[in-house]
């Protein structure tokens, strides 16, 4: 899941990350390695050692294990992160949070728990 298609459908070297647009769904789990920005729809659970970013179109039922995540759409599910969790301005997320760092920014939407200490989450 870490290469992305050319219109040519020649893989992609050199990127590090990969893209699912607005307008893409998903159903069922999900896993990488590096870099994902999700911007459309995932119904399942996401597993990753990297870094997650769900965009502003986005819908995410389900619960997401990781290195980091930022919430800029809308999660309905619980979020492990072995690094960092950010919600930000606008963002929705119904669902527990268990993270090291945990930041939230003011116009954004958490309800859930939170529970925020240094060491180990249970991410991937």
């Amino acid at each position: 899941m870490d290469r992305l298609e050319s219109p040519n459908g020649n893989a992609a070297t050199g990127r590090t990350g990969c893209i699912l647009s607005q307008g893409v769904s998903i159903k069922g789990s999900l896993k990488f390695r590096n870099q994902l920005l999700i911007d459309g729809e995932v119904e399942g659970e996401i597993n990753s050692t990297g870094t997650l970013t769900i965009g502003e179109h986005a819908q995410i039922y389900g619960q997401i294990r990781a290195k980091s995540v930022q919430v800029q759409g809308c999660v309905e599910g619980d979020i492990f992160a072995t690094e960092r969790c950010q919600l930000q301005a606008g963002c929705t997320l119904r669902g527990d949070i268990e993270v090291p760092r945990l930041v939230v920014d003011e116009n954004a939407t958490f309800v859930g728990s939170a529970k925020v200490a240094p060491g180990k989450s249970g991410a991937a």
